[in-house]
């Protein structure tokens, strides 16, 4: 087995291009074209805004979050066990590209994704998000083909989005290659032979949680991070639909709106950094959640087009230092 050296250079370049494989799904995916894409195809003259899912009759934008919200529990319930299984067989690496294949296939099979096809658009958008655990390269692409389908020839309203949707999955399959080909083999954390699935996990997991209970800041941190990670995500992936949906800027402003939080959020991050080597990571960061909080609270009172901007500008100042 390769050694793992601290501070390695090669191994911090491979986990920031795996960053850069799959920031592509956050960034086209949840936060901008296909929320437009997908508020415009599911709203029909003949029903409004319900769409019939499996026969269930249902408003678009609740479907699409109550996918998201179910895998989303599926991942934090799963996730600790599947985490147990790969230390306990050293599977890191191959059960990390078997959930990228996942994610990166699910984006590409969004290019079908059409109202007819809504349950398996669903579905796929759903897996999408179990391989999410810059690109802005990609972001600025995929908006010329959206914005400018002319230039392409391209006469097909929906295909300039799903054209985007099976980029992202390309890119993101295309650059993991390059961490796969470096990150080192994990060997197997303890004796394993004879031991079925779930003795492994049970074994494994006990063994972490017993060490979680002797680490007190770690016991307060999972928590917090669980829940607050959770509204920052809530809050990045319903805002495309809501500012189409409600204050009905329009695929072009909405789209410039959320690439510009990305420029901003860049700044915000080199900000965030400054601060707290002047100040410490704990008061800045005590700081950027009490601002999420106020953007949370602003974002129930929202009713105008520039309320969003405002408010967009805020989450894009604030949006690295918290996710960091």
């Amino acid at each position: 087995m390769e050694a793992i050296v601290k501070n390695n250079k090669k191994l911090i370049r491979s986990w920031a291009m795996f960053d850069w494989a799959n920031s592509a799904y956050n960034l086209v995916i949840t936060s901008t074209i296909f929320p437009v894409y997908y508020t415009a195809i599911t709203t029909t003259k003949e029903h409004g805004d319900v769409v019939d899912f499996f026969g269930l009759k249902i408003v678009n934008t609740a479907l699409s979050n109550f996918a998201l919200a179910a895998a989303y529990l599926l991942m934090s319930f799963s996730l600790p066990f599947i985490s147990s299984y790969a230390d306990a067989k050293g599977l890191k690496k191959p059960i990390m590209k078997f959930f990228t294949y996942v994610g990166a296939i699910s984006c590409m099979c969004l290019f079908f994704f059409k109202l007819d096809t809504l349950e398996i658009g669903i579905i796929c958008f759903a897996l999408a998000a179990m391989g999410y655990i810059g690109c802005v390269t990609l972001q600025i692409l995929c908006f010329i083909v959206v914005l400018k389908p002319e230039w392409f020839g391209i006469t097909d309203p929906s295909l300039p989005a799903r054209i985007s949707f099976l980029m992202v999955g390309l890119w993101w399959l295309g650059f993991s290659m390059i961490p796969f080909k470096y990150l080192p083999k994990i060997e197997a954390t303890g004796n394993n032979i004879g031991k079925s699935f779930v003795q492994n996990v049970r074994d494994e997991f006990s063994h972490v949680i017993h060490k979680i209970k002797g680490i007190p800041e770690i016991k307060q941190f999972l928590p917090a991070f669980f829940f607050y990670a959770i509204g920052v995500q809530t809050l990045m992936i319903v805002a495309s639909s809501f500012g189409e949906k409600i204050l009905h800027l329009g695929a072009e402003r909405l789209i410039a709106t959320i690439l510009l939080i990305q420029l901003v959020a860049i700044l915000g991050a080199f900000l965030m950094s400054y601060l707290s080597k002047l100040f410490g990571n704990i008061k800045v960061l005590i700081v950027v959640v009490m601002i999420w909080i106020a953007i949370c609270i602003a974002a129930f009172y929202l009713s105008t087009a520039m309320q969003f901007y405002i408010i967009a500008a805020l989450v894009g100042l604030v949006m690295g230092g918290i996710q960091s």
